[in-house]
Formats: C-alpha cells, sequence, structure tokens
C-alpha cells in the first residue's frame, strides 16, 4: 500500500484492505488516478477480466433496484420490453457460480479426508465467509444468495465510510493527529488490536460515528405499513394523528436528518467529533436516539452494526500505525467527479466537500477518493 500512495490510492476500491478478501470483486485490477502519466500495466488475465466485469455489473444491477424503488408501482411500464436485470445479473452468475460450485466441492472433499481421519465433520476449518456459509447449508442457490447479501450490505456499506473517513482525516488535520495519538497511545506503532482495545477507544468511535451522521452508507430508506394505522402528530399545536393507511409505503432520508439544526445543533453540517463525547450528547442525543440511524434501530436494527463498527476500528487502526497524515489529491480527480464550480458558494457542505457524492442502494463517489499520505516515521 505504501507504494500506492506516491502516485494516489483510489481508497474507495476496498482492494488492498485485508478483511475483505472473501469479495470477488478483489480480483479486478486496481486502478490508478487519470493524470498518472505511466502507471504500472494492469493484469490481463481472464480472471481478472472476468473480475472487473462482475464490479461493474453488481453496481449496474444495484442501480436497477435502487431505480425500482424510486419509479414505484409504475416500474412495469419500465421493463415492458425486458427485464433491465437479466443482463448484468447474468454476468454476475457467470462470475460467482463457479466460485460457488469449487467451495462445495472443495468442501465435500475436506469432509471426507477428515472422516477418513476420524475426526467429526464440524473439525473443516473455516478460511472464509463462503467456507463458513459451507458449515450451515451446500444448496448453491443460498450460497449465491448470501455471498450477494454480504457484498451488498457488507462490502459497500463499510468501504463508503472508511473512504469517507480518511477524506475527513485529509481535511481535518488536527482529528487525524489526535486520532493517530490515541491509536499510538492504545494499541502502539505495531502492535494487533484487540476488541477490548478497540471499546477504549472513545475518539476513534466518535470520529467513524461523526462520519456515518454526515455521510452514511444508506442515506435514504423506505419502509412499507403492513396494516392500517396511524403515528401521533408531530405538530405540538395540533394532536391529530397522521393516518398511515395499509400497504403505504413511507420514505425517510437519514442523511437529510443528520443534518438538522434543530436535531443537531448549530453547527449540524460540521464535522465535529466531539460531538459525541462533550455536552451535546445530553443536549441533542440522548433525548432522542433515534434521530442518529446509521444502522437503522429498533427490532429492525442492523445485524451486523458491532462487526462493523470493529471492521472499520481495525482498518483505520492499522492504517494510522502506517501513516501519519493524509491529503487530498484534487487533480486526480475527473473532471465529472468533481463538484461543479457553483457549489463552491453554496452553503452547508456543498460549499465545503471536495468531491461529488452520489448513490444507488448505497453511497459512494463516483471516482472513489485519491488521497496522498505521509508514511510512519513515529
Amino acid at each position: 500500500m505504501p507504494s500506492r500512495f506516491k502516485p494516489g490510492f483510489n481508497l474507495d476500491s476496498g482492494s488492498q484492505i485485508p478483511h475483505l478478501r472473501i469479495c470477488p470483486s478483489l480480483k479486478a485490477n486496481i486502478p490508478y488516478a487519470h493524470n498518472v502519466p505511466f502507471p504500472p500495466p494492469q493484469s490481463s488475465s481472464a480472471h481478472a477480466e472476468s473480475a472487473n466485469h462482475f464490479v461493474k455489473a453488481f453496481n449496474d444491477a444495484m442501480q436497477v433496484i435502487a431505480e425500482r424503488e424510486y419509479v414505484g408501482v409504475i416500474w412495469p411500464l419500465w421493463e415492458m420490453w425486458g427485464d433491465k436485470s437479466r443482463k448484468p445479473m447474468e454476468v454476475v452468475s457467470r462470475f460467482l457460480d463457479p466460485i460457488i460450485r469449487a467451495a462445495i466441492e472443495k468442501r465435500r472433499v475436506a469432509e471426507r479426508l477428515v472422516g477418513e481421519k476420524g475426526v467429526g465433520k464440524g473439525e473443516v476449518e473455516a478460511e472464509t465467509l463462503l467456507d463458513e456459509l459451507l458449515n450451515s447449508t451446500s444448496d448453491p442457490k443460498i450460497l449465491k444468495d448470501e455471498t450477494l447479501n454480504i457484498l451488498l450490505a457488507g462490502r459497500d456499506t463499510t468501504m463508503h465510510i472508511l473512504t469517507m473517513v480518511v477524506y475527513f482525516l485529509s481535511m481535518y488535520p488536527d482529528v487525524c493527529a489526535r486520532l493517530r495519538e490515541e491509536v499510538l497511545t492504545h494499541v502502539g506503532p505495531t502492535a494487533r488490536p484487540t476488541y477490548e482495545g478497540i471499546k477504549d477507544m472513545k475518539y476513534l468511535r466518535a470520529v467513524i460515528n461523526e462520519t456515518l451522521r454526515l455521510y452514511p452508507s444508506v442515506p435514504f430508506n423506505v419502509k412499507e405499513c403492513i396494516n392500517t394505522t396511524t403515528w401521533p402528530s408531530p405538530d405540538p399545536n395540533d394532536e391529530r394523528p397522521i393516518y398511515i393507511p395499509g400497504g403505504a409505503k413511507v420514505p425517510w432520508a437519514s442523511i437529510l436528518m443528520h443534518r438538522r439544526k434543530d436535531l443537531w445543533g448549530p453547527d449540524a453540517e460540521e464535522f465535529s467529533p466531539d460531538r459525541f463525547l462533550d455536552e451535546r450528547v445530553k443536549k441533542y442525543l440522548l433525548p432522542n436516539p433515534f434521530q442518529f440511524l446509521p444502522f437503522n434501530a429498533g427490532p429492525r436494527i442492523c445485524l451486523g452494526q458491532q462487526f462493523a463498527y470493529n471492521e472499520m476500528s481495525f482498518m483505520l487502526i492499522r492504517l494510522l500505525q502506517s501513516f501519519e497524515s493524509f491529503s487530498i489529491d484534487e487533480d486526480a480527480f475527473m473532471p465529472d467527479a468533481r463538484p461543479p464550480k457553483e457549489w463552491a458558494s453554496a452553503p452547508g457542505r456543498k460549499g465545503i466537500d471536495k468531491f461529488r457524492p452520489r448513490f444507488h442502494l448505497t453511497m459512494y463517489t463516483s471516482d472513489g477518493m485519491w488521497i496522498k499520505a505521509k508514511e510512519a516515521t513515529y
């Protein structure tokens, strides 16, 4: 990774992050900035090319799903001439199905060998998520569905937040210095982070939470009301409840809720991790915890919440053990990935941020997040 920071590194690709090695997308070529004069040659192997097609098709399929939700009940009109998800999903299946079949066959062979040694079936060691799933089922459809599900729910969401954390560390050097000091104090320059140690790193959690607040991985969501019901009125001067008919879809935008000044204070659009540590917690967040919804809340809260926190914390600790500061390489961004010039005078984050956010089911940056980093000298 250090050598990649010299010409710039697209952190959004997630290609060198070790805890994601189960993802088939990591077989794809690692992108270089468009302004790098002589990038190293990319792999032209059949598998790398297939992985490149998989990554694009998977993103295209997510875009179709998002469009279907936005269009709503008239979606069938959009598909009068064919299923819009068919072509991208055919590409996804061509890449993933052989991997699933190979994993099933590998497990059968391993179980046979283990059985010959007189050891129980459960002793087969799992190396990847797919191996772990095979401990529960060998149904190829279930394995495929669950693998795609974790790619969507556990890859893109986590990678977006990691990308945005490093972006904010680039934008706010004082935050980066303070966070790195906490890392070196609690973990040291080379030691492996532990679950117990991560729990003690309050500023690290605050930085992650503040990033989740301003740029949640899932900026919009929707629920469908199964039965007719009512909601209490939000207007203190009007006690009449709000009627919600059965079958109605109720959308909300956490990215807007998270920036409301009446909920978060006058500095709601500022990046300030201390809001999760100082008196603002008691003043704004504790009275209504449901105003912070990066993982949803209540009975439907994200099952992977704590896994995601630990995953992001581990990665950021390792990153800050290796690098002491970051800066944005604005010249490396493709022109259409940069904010329009007229945004510079806009209020809030729109006039501050150096990239153009986009989203389908999850939020992302269209050209990744090109940064430069200074290697740690301790």
